[in-house]
Parts: C-alpha cells; sequence; structure tokens
C-alpha cells in the first residue's frame, strides 16, 4: 500500500559578477537536492517553500519568478526514524511523493542548514549539472537554466 503527498521546494539561485549560482543541499542520505518540504495543512504551496528554504537554509529573502512551476514524481520507502514514525501511526512506509518546485531568486549569500542536511554549495550550472543526484531534479534545472537564459536574452 502506498501513500500519496505532496511538497513543495525552491531552485534558490544567486547571481553573482555576471554569473548564475544554484543553491544545494546536501542530505544526510547522501544526495544533493534543492530545499524542499512537505506542505503543512492550511498552507499553499508558495507558503510551504518559503518556510522549508527558510528553515533549511535560513534565507528568507526569495522572489519567486512568475511563469516557472515545474514537477517531480517518485516513489520511496521510508527508512529510519521516518520508517518508525509511520509504523508508529499506522502510516505506509511506502510513499508516492509530488515535488512542486518554484525557481526563486535570492539576493543572500550565507546560508545556515538545518539538522537534515550535512553540506550545502552555491554552483554554477555546469557543476550543478555534476553533482546533483536524482534524475527528477535534474530535470527541473535544466528547465531553469533554460528559463534564466531565455529571461537574459529576452525571449
Amino acid at each position: 500500500m502506498f501513500c500519496f503527498e505532496k511538497s513543495a521546494g525552491a531552485v534558490v539561485f544567486r547571481r553573482n559578477k555576471n554569473k548564475i549560482y544554484f543553491l544545494f543541499l546536501h542530505y544526510k542520505s547522501g544526495h544533493w537536492d534543492f530545499p524542499k518540504g512537505h506542505i503543512e495543512e492550511g498552507e499553499s504551496e508558495e507558503q510551504a517553500l518559503r518556510r522549508e528554504v527558510l528553515e533549511e537554509t535560513s534565507i528568507s529573502d526569495l522572489e519567486i519568478l512568475p511563469d516557472f512551476k515545474k514537477h517531480v514524481y517518485y516513489f520511496y520507502r521510508a527508512k529510519g526514524e521516518e520508517k518508525e514514525k509511520r509504523t508508529r501511526a499506522g502510516i505506509s512506509v511506502n510513499i508516492f511523493k509530488k515535488v512542486i518546485y518554484y525557481l526563486a531568486k535570492t539576493e543572500t549569500g550565507k546560508v545556515k542548514i538545518s539538522f537534515e542536511h550535512i553540506g550545502w554549495e552555491w554552483l554554477e550550472y555546469e557543476e550543478a549539472m555534476k553533482k546533483i543526484t536524482y534524475r527528477g531534479p535534474k530535470r527541473i534545472l535544466k528547465s531553469a537554466g533554460k528559463y534564466l537564459e531565455n529571461v537574459r536574452h529576452g525571449k
């Protein structure tokens, strides 16, 4: 049996000396990804992504770019503490997840990560494409790169 969960996240970027840098978080499980998390009851997608980015990175000055909203779907099986909590609550440990990503600009370069992460990096597009772990977020990054390139060239 699977349960469905919806999360929101952000492809956070900043400009520095005419270059674009994307923020990536190093998760305890070993993968590199964007900040994201569960949409809580009563929250909009945008409220959830702002809360998650703030909780996971301490960044609060997000400018969400219009016309960029992408999503990924994936399955995973809860492990460790999450599995124990779900089992105690009688919730399935098999999760079908949808994550909606927005593109968000920040002026902040300093990041303070949460307990959920073991590191972070601001990476230029090519470096980021090499570092990102999963295919879904890689596709999101590719779309974000094209979007920003088109905006830069007035398309």
